[in-house]
Formats: C-alpha cells, structure tokens, sequence
C-alpha cells in the first residue's frame, strides 16, 4: 500500500475513514420552520471519501491532469467537501467560487485561474453559461441538480452541461492514482477585489489540511459541536468549521447560508455548541428583538472575526455566551487571537507563536501605543515574508514592504500589546477630525425596535475637507411603512456624541455582503443619494 501522508487532504480524509467510517462529521441541515429535520444531508468520513474518490475519477475523465485547476461554485452542499476530496485525490486544484458571482466577475476569475471547467450548481448556470461564452479555455460544466431556488433549471434544457447526479450514482473506484504531495496546491482562493481585480491566493494541500489545527488553538473540547452559516467558497467556514472538524473528528453542523432569524432554532436543535461570527454577523443577530429565553442555548463560545466593542459584552451577557476573538486573511498579515477572559473587549489579540505582528508607519518604524497604522506581520524565524498570488508576482512583490506583509488594515496596540482593528485602508470615516466608531453607531441603532439591520459607512462632504465624511446609516427597518426616522435619530442624539450621529439614514431591502457576511460598502456607496426617497436627514426625516 502506498505510504499515506495526512498533510495531503485525500490522506487524512481515508485515514479518517479507516479509524471512525461511520462517524457523521458533517450535518447539512434542513430545519423547517416547525423545528423538524426531514431532509437533513449527513456524511461520514467514509461517504465523503468515497464520494471523493467517485468524483475524482470523473475529474481524470474530463481531461484533467495533475495541477489542472476548475472552478467551484456552488452553495454548502455535501457535493462541496466532497468535490475537495477528489481535487486532492486526482492532484488538480480547485478555485472556490461565490455562487452569486455575477458572469462578469466569474470569467475573470476563470482566465486568471485557467480553469479548465467548472463543478456548479443548478442555479448557477445562468451565470455559468454567460462567462463560459467569454473564455474559450473552459472545456466543461458538471452541474449538481439541486431544484433549490428560482434559478434552479432543469440540465436537459442546458447544451453542454454533465450531471453530478450520474458521477456519484456510479461504482466506488476500487483504487485512484493519487499524485499530490503536501507541497501541491490544493486551491486557488481569489481575494474581494476591493483595490484592485481579485488575485488568486494559493493553499498547498499541507496549509489547507495545518487550517484544520486551529481548532487546538481555539480550544475545541472532544464534544465540540462546530456549527456554521458562512459559504465555504469563504475561508472563514474552512478554517474554523469544517477542516477543524475533519481533522480532530467532531461533528459539524452547516447551512447553505447564514440566516439569522433562523439561527439559535438550528443551535438548540442541533446542541451545537460553538459557531463563527464574522462581518455584520454580531450586530445583525443583535439587532434582533430580545427575547427572555435568548440565554437558553447550548452554545458556550462564539469565534469571532470582528465583534464590535460596542456589543461585545452586551452579546455575550444576552446570550450567556463567550467570546474567542481571532484576526486574519487569506492573502497575509498574520493572524491573532484573544482567548476568553483574556485581554480587553474589542482587541483582535495577540499574534500566535509563529508571526510576528506590529503596527508600522509608512516608513515601516514601529507606532506608538494609541497611535494607529497598518498592521503588518513576518515570520518570526527569520524566513521572508512572502504572499503567493497566482500568476501575479508583481502583486506578491507588492505586498510586501522592508520585509514585512502589508495587510492594507489599520489599526492600533495598546500599553499591553493588545492589537485592534481600527478601519481599512481608506476606509475610515473621519468627522471633523475625529475618526468615527462606527460600531458604537450600530449598536445604538440596533437596539431600536424598528431596525432589522444596520451597517455605518462614510460617503465624502460635499465641496468639503478632503479626507473628510459625512456619517451615513444604512438600514434594514422591521417594517418600511411604519420606519419613523426622527425617532431614530432621536435615539442617537440622547446616546451618542453629536459628531457620532449619523448626517443620513438609508433605508435598504438588505445590508449586500460578501460571502463571510462582510458589508459590501461599495455597493452602499454606489446606491447612496442624498436626495432620494429612501434616504432621511434630521432635518427631514
């Protein structure tokens, strides 16, 4: 028998097989409104690589060859994980795709990744079809046919799409030529795009399979029951959910996507006991109405990437919960994290063993405490810092600066070393000199019993200060008809400091985010008029 290696993903995924075959690693759950679970989707080790290895040699079928990449595009179904067994086990690379990628977008990232195809979902083919028309390089479509959605369409009304349904009714492989090593990349991971086109990150198979021992660093206990709403197309979903999960055999509980009136249901149904927060997520859930019963769950830690220190302690207190705050991304700039009772509320931590994480001016001098900068990281071993983005050696020479990554974050540490996030890169909102919390903004906003949603973002003065903004709310209202604006900026004016209250309240359907439930401030910002009707001013509203 070959020797197996279980940095390689395919390795640990058999290995896992051999040791608990029927254990149900991963639950992708279909609570109904009355709290039942009729359709639930399980998968055990064993399911996941035989599928894996079903699909795998579909992959080789297709034409595709060691270091061959396709694309991946689809919503959390059990087809995803499975479909990242088979790019190990056939040493392809896959390239992980929102599924409401717009076909613009998705061709881009196809020519850039020289995809060779695509593995969708039904209702993806829309767009899928759109962008396959614009590169000439993608030779094939495997679709899943789910019947989720509107967009869902029936693949016998589409010329040129295969069925994913026939590749997993078929035999199990009795064996498959493996060629990966824990060095090959595993996957092709594109960034937002928000400064630039989206750049392709790659992940070895020894990286994404090390992602899963995260869950020593968060402390996940034997019995950990890891849940999940964030899109797996996102790293925050791998990396503190699913992998954590198959590496150290715990049970996962996943959605297709995050929704937030159904969350604590599919928490207390499930007794899952941890979930991730990332983005909007916190002040989404917060924003909703209290309830008596909102400490009575099973969950004793929320990981979080951006729990806002206006709400920290609030959310834990309602929730009777704790916090494990953790800070980083997937193209560089190190990562932190605060344990539970450690540290300050709304600190991202300290940077783990490994990087060495500082706050550096732009001549890369080291700030003060209190003063903000950019949070930068390097190995600490002595190694260079290096970023490798997909055929883009320009950007990766770019990221780096005196020797250190640049994370293009801007924030501060305290007296401590406690690190805090601050703003992004031009996008802080400063206000008469004075640099706008905006978390403490949502929360006040929050809190009041009209508003579903909130996100605060700047939008520039006009004809004023360069540099300076005027303080926009964008808002979800519980009912459009019955929204009293003055009452909401009634409630700011009493719990805020005048330069903190918001000059504008945007009335929106929805908050747009990003996979990881980030705001999508641009598309906010590309919306915005002063002068339209959903949009309140004090003197107005």
């Amino acid at each position: 028998m070959r020797e197996r290696n279980e940095s390689v993903f395919v390795d640990l995924v058999e290995v896992r097989a051999e040791q608990h075959p029927d254990l149900d690693v991963v639950t992708f759950e279909h609570l109904s409104l009355d709290g039942l679970a009729t359709s639930d989707e399980v998968r055990t080790y064993s399911d996941l690589y035989e599928n894996g290895l079903r699909i795998a040699t579909a992959l080789k079928g297709l034409g595709l060859c060691p270091g061959d990449r396709f694309a991946l595009m689809m919503r959390n179904h059990p087809e995803f994980v499975e479909t990242m067994v088979a790019a190990s086990a056939s040493g392809t690379v896959f390239v992980p795709v929102d599924p409401r990628t717009r076909a613009d977008k998705l061709a881009y990232m196809l020519a850039n990744s020289g995809s060779r195809g695509i593995i969708c979902a039904d209702y993806t083919l829309e767009e899928v079809t759109k962008a396959r028309a614009m590169v000439p390089g993608v030779e094939w479509v495997l679709a899943l046919e789910t019947g989720e959605g509107p967009e869902a369409v029936d693949l016998g009304d589409v010329s040129g799409v295969e069925s994913m349904r026939s590749v997993l009714e078929g035999p199990v492989p009795s064996t498959t030529a493996r060629s990966a090593a824990p060095d090959d990349a595993l996957q092709i991971t594109y960034t937002s795009g928000t400064t630039g086109d989206p750049k392709g990150v790659v992940a070895s198979n020894a990286r994404f399979v090390g992602a899963g021992m995260l869950g020593l660093l968060f402390d996940y206990q034997s019995e950990e029951r890891p849940y999940t709403g964030l899109s797996m197309t996102h790293s925050n979903a791998l990396s503190v959910t699913l992998l954590p999960s198959l590496v150290l055999g715990l049970r996962a509980v996943m959605s297709r996507k995050f929704t937030k009136s159904k969350l604590w249901d599919v928490l207390r149904h499930y007794r899952c006991t941890t979930f991730s927060l990332v983005g909007g997520m916190a002040t989404a859930i917060y924003s909703e109405p209290t309830r008596p019963g909102d400490g009575d769950n099973p969950v004793r830690m929320v990981v979080s990437g951006g729990m806002p220190a206006a709400i920290w302690e609030a959310f834990e207190r309602r929730f009777g919960l704790r916090v494990l705050e953790f800070y980083g991304a997937v193209d560089g700039g190190g990562m932190a994290y605060k344990p539970i009772g450690q540290g300050p509320p709304g600190s991202i931590g300290k940077p783990i063993g490994t990087v060495d994480m500082r706050i550096l001016d732009e001549d890369a001098r080291e700030c003060p405490p209190g003063v903000i900068g950019e949070i930068c990281c390097r190995p600490n071993d002595g190694s260079p810092a290096t970023v490798p983005y997909f055929r883009d050696p320009l950007a990766s020479t770019h990221k780096v600066r005196d020797g250190w990554i640049r994370s293009g974050d801007m924030g501060h540490a305290n007296a401590d070393g406690w690190l805090f996030f601050d703003y992004r890169s031009g996008g802080g909102i400063r206000r008469n000199g004075d640099f706008i919390s905006s978390g403490f903004v949502e929360r006040v906003i929050a809190e009041h019993p009209q508003v579903d949603d909130v996100f605060v973002y700047g939008v520039p003065i006009p004809g004023g200060t360069p540099g300076e903004k005027d303080v926009v709310a964008a808002i979800v209202p519980v009912t459009e008809t019955t929204f009293d604006a003055e009452s909401v900026f009634g409630a700011c004016h009493l719990a805020l400091e005048p330069n903190f209250v918001p000059t504008y309240l945007q009335l929106v359907e929805e908050i747009p985010k990003t996979p990881s439930e980030k705001p999508q401030e641009r598309l906010l910002l590309e919306r915005f008029d002063a002068q339209a009707a959903n949009v309140f001013t004090a003197a107005h509203g």
